[in-house]
């Protein structure tokens, strides 16, 4: 009888349990059964929903700072700024360059996802009590029109997906390995390369504005000029951070860039 009432108690649950636990159930699922395109479509999943995150939050930002931008900024009027302007126009063969003034302290030039170029009222201040030249100031619009002409604010919403996909990759892979501390290293890692392609665009933005420079009559030297004024008009603490993780490039290596491109570009002539 005990081994009879045993035998009922086991049968009673495996017909209580789970179906989709049971591996006698026909309701069980093992996903390496599935169609593999299913399987795969579940497998990635987290990345997918990760890259459509990263575009909808990016498209938010894109319209936040549109929207302040609008709040907080009026175009530039300053004549001897736009006779400047005017020669970097003139050397795209554009009617003029617009730019405005945004309403906040800190010293600093930006071009906006839409195109347009702003300098801070921080900066044009800096430019009015004589701290900063009228060229350096030309030599700040330039590089802000070369993040606008090489797509620089595309390819950023690009990197961001990317990397918001590599890092839910890395902690998925990561995480099996080393719990807790996998999440913190998938953050390191994609900050480190979030820094060093918006160094990239920083190079890059650098050279456009030397060429537009040039060939506008005014020249490299502003640019560098500015550069050694930088730290100082930024008040930037050095040492704050790793090279590897700053957003834009040490002002040393800025200034020998442009020091290599004059050189190559002497050695062509």
């Amino acid at each position: 009888m005990y081994g009879c009432h045993t035998r009922h108690r086991q049968q009673n649950k495996e017909v209580n349990a789970d179906p989709a636990q049971n591996p006698r159930s026909p309701l069980r699922i093992d996903p390496a059964s599935l169609h593999p395109h299913i399987y795969a479509m579940l497998k990635f999943t987290p990345i997918l929903l990760a890259i459509l995150y990263a575009l909808a939050m990016y498209r938010f930002s894109v319209w936040r700072t549109g929207k302040e931008l609008d709040a907080k900024s009026t175009e530039l009027a300053d004549p001897a700024l736009k006779q400047l302007t005017d020669r970097l126009a003139a050397s795209l063969d554009l009617a003029r360059i617009p730019v405005y003034i945004y309403e906040i302290d800190p010293v600093n030039g930006l071009a906006a996802p839409d195109g347009r170029i702003f300098i801070t009222r921080g900066f044009y201040r800096k430019f009015r009590n004589g701290e900063v030249t009228g060229e350096e100031m030309a030599s700040v619009i330039a590089h802000e029109l070369g993040h606008v002409a090489l797509g620089h604010a595309r390819r950023r919403m690009i990197d961001f997906s990317g990397q918001n996909a590599l890092r839910t990759a890395l902690i998925m892979v990561l995480g099996r390995f080393v719990p807790f501390v996998g999440v913190w290293i998938a953050n390191m890692l994609t900050s480190v390369l979030a820094s060093k392609l918006s160094r990239s665009d920083e190079y890059e933005a650098d050279a456009y504005a030397a060429a537009l420079l040039t060939k506008a009559g005014i020249g490299v030297g502003p640019q560098k000029s500015l550069f050694h004024k930088l730290d100082s008009l930024t008040e930037k603490r050095a040492g704050m951070a790793p090279a590897w993780l700053l957003s834009h490039p040490d002002t040393a290596q800025r200034i020998a860039a442009l020091e290599q491109l004059e050189s190559r570009w002497k050695t062509s002539d």
